[in-house]
């Protein structure tokens, strides 16, 4: 089946049509991945350990595991950090934050910009979090 795109799905969810019926006719159209099995299919994509993972994203083993088993939604800057610590490209980071319900990073805004080149070119967590104080603007952590 062709999916449909997100506009055409916001076009007809603004039409009179009943919700029921909108709901029941894109059911398969929702996206029901969560983010705990996102982080896993990434992680598994990388030759690091959990350990490592968390070193890099600066937080708890214990916080990471409860993150990667469900029980716990990270915040958005600790997603990013796990981004960061996980080393991915900057579309995997705007799909994490889509997926999980958050802003996606936005280069008008300072802060995501400087995030956003600390991804881009690689940058250690703590790499950014210097530049984010240095700028005046919040750290991830």
């Amino acid at each position: 089946m062709k999916e449909t795109s997100t506009g055409n799905l916001n076009t007809e969810l603004m039409s009179p049509c009943p919700l029921d019926a909108y709901l029941k006719e894109h059911s398969d159209e929702f996206l029901n991945m969560d983010i705990a099995q996102l982080l896993d299919q990434l992680y598994q994509s990388k030759s690091i350990t959990k350990a490592e993972l968390a070193r890099r994203a600066s937080i708890s083993e214990v916080y990471l595991h409860q993150v990667f088993s469900g029980r716990r939604k990270p915040s958005r800057d600790r997603l990013l950090c796990l981004c960061v610590g996980l080393g991915v490209d900057l579309d995997e980071a705007q799909t994490l934050l889509k997926r999980a319900g958050y802003a996606q990073m936005y280069a008008k805004f300072k802060r995501d910009t400087i995030i956003m080149y600390g991804i881009v070119h690689k940058f250690e967590l703590s790499e950014i979090n210097d530049k984010l104080f240095l700028e005046n603007e919040k750290t991830l952590l």
